[in-house]
């Protein structure tokens, strides 16, 4: 029984100390996934190749962990750098895999930063769906106190009313996001924010204050390396200095601006860098590159374009939809079929702790009634061994007794033996003179026999005076 406890123990130390390690790998491993999406995400202004690339090594990793979490991000991260490479409907695609991962791990931020990308995607295409997206994740950010989502949804809720042209909506959503952004000390989305209300002031014809916001920008974004950014930012200037007629200004500006959106690879700002160049010649009555960039720019029909990158991103999304009920069919029963598992192995392991806990139960009741025996066996030893000690001491005092009475008739009977020998020695001897004169015929016969009897008289009331003096005490003592 000893020997099984003890394997039992070991059983459980071992694979206490096991899950343990298996914990800690699976802990840097998703610290990888969470590093990866982190710079992946990092990089979606300066190489959003590279932000695909790093993305995905996380959901590769991710996926072997099984880490909800990590996999939703790395979906979503992938759609943002789809997204800056313009290819919308793999970014879509991406971003509903996200939400899908989001929901079932129930993070709720996860999902609102993905509401917030679909209305990004959606933003220059689909206004009204734009708008709804982007409220679903404002509306969530407030619930969990979000604040840089909170200004992110700012932002691009800016961004939607200033394509609808609600040029004052917009800049008040602006105003909110560069408040907050401010607060995070968020350097990233504050020039950001100074394009877009630069933007919002260029279009209110407000040149000097759209100016100095977008010049401020340009200069923070390439301080930092945003690509993306400055080809942005110098598109909106070039259009300034054209309707301030600085055209050699503008031109600085689209000829820096294209080589910059050569480096990101965006095919929609090269399509917006064409247009800008053709109005610039053609404000500049440059009429034959005007025309070039003007067969340029049609052959690609931007009109087409949109709708069906609108219609292909709806088909999209509503196939979307179907497979992952499909797939939340499968998670379903899937889920049933391991808490069944679940359930038997938890049954199974409780079972085999029952059935150790009865054992170990038993054993104590049985080391507990022969602890309890043997306390009464030692319970009677120690009162026979009392009985036993009083027993030899009383022993030891009737024999010092008898010891002592036998010293007391020893001496005595030395004593009397002496006196004896010399009372009785003198009747004997007179036995023995009767007798030799009898033999000789010197006394008289029945004279000799008195004399006998009278002798033998003496001797017998010598040994009776004896055994009295011998026996006496003992007699006295008896009764």
């Amino acid at each position: 029984m000893k020997k099984n406890c003890t394997f039992l123990l070991f059983f459980f130390v071992t694979l206490t100390a096991y899950a343990r390690d298996i914990n800690e790998v699976v802990a840097r491993d998703t610290n990888e996934v969470v590093n990866l999406n982190s710079q992946a995400y990092a990089n979606r202004l300066t190489d959003p190749k590279q932000t695909v690339e790093d993305a995905t090594k996380a959901l590769t990793l991710a996926t072997k962990l099984s880490y909800l979490d990590g996999i939703a991000e790395s979906y979503r991260v992938i759609g943002i750098g789809k997204y800056y490479l313009d290819q919308p409907e793999k970014a879509i695609d991406n971003y509903l895999n996200a939400l899908a991962y989001f929901g079932r791990s129930s993070n709720l931020r996860g999902e609102a930063k993905v509401y917030n990308n679909i209305g990004v995607l959606f933003r220059d295409h689909d206004y009204d769906r734009s708008l709804v997206y982007l409220n679903k994740s404002l509306v969530i950010a407030e619930k969990i106190g979000d604040n840089k989502l909170i200004a992110a949804s700012y932002l691009n809720i800016g961004n939607t009313y200033n394509r609808k042209n609600n040029l004052h909506q917009a800049l008040s959503y602006y105003d909110k996001s560069y408040h907050l952004f401010s607060k995070l000390q968020d350097s990233v989305n504050l020039i950001q924010c100074l394009l877009n209300r630069g933007v919002i002031f260029y279009k209110l014809k407000d040149y000097d204050k759209a100016l100095g916001l977008l010049l401020e920008a340009n200069r923070g974004a390439k301080s930092r390396d945003l690509n993306e950014s400055v080809a942005s930012i110098n598109l909106t200037l070039a259009s300034l200095y054209m309707a301030q007629r600085k055209f050699d200004d503008a031109e600085k500006m689209v000829r820096e601006g294209t080589a910059y959106t050569q480096l990101v690879k965006d095919p929609k700002l090269e399509y917006d860098y064409k247009y800008t160049t053709y109005e610039l010649e053609l404000n500049r009555k440059n009429f034959e590159s005007a025309l070039s960039s003007l067969r340029e720019i049609y052959k690609l029909d931007s009109a087409t374009y949109k709708t069906n990158v609108s219609v292909q991103m709806n088909l999209i999304e509503a196939k979307r939809k179907q497979e992952e009920q499909a797939k939340e069919n499968e998670r379903v029963a899937d889920r049933q079929a391991y808490e069944r598992s679940r359930f038997w192995a938890v049954s199974t392991v409780a079972g085999l702790l029952l059935v150790v806990i009865g054992l170990l139960v038993g054993n104590v009741k049985r080391k507990a009634k022969t602890n309890a025996q043997l306390t009464m066996l030692n319970g009677e030893v120690l009162r026979q061994k009392d009985n036993l000690d009083r027993i030899n001491h009383h022993l030891e005092e009737i024999i010092d007794e008898r010891t002592k009475d036998l010293q007391i008739k020893n001496k005595k009977l030395s004593e009397h033996s002496s006196y004896l020998s010399h009372q009785i020695r003198g009747p004997i001897a007179t036995l023995r003179g009767l007798i030799n004169l009898e033999k000789e015929g010197l006394v008289d016969q029945e004279e000799c026999i008195a004399m006998m009897d009278k002798c033998v008289s003496e001797i017998d009331e010598k040994i009776i005076e004896m055994s009295d003096m011998l026996h006496g005490p003992s007699h006295n003592s008896n009764s």
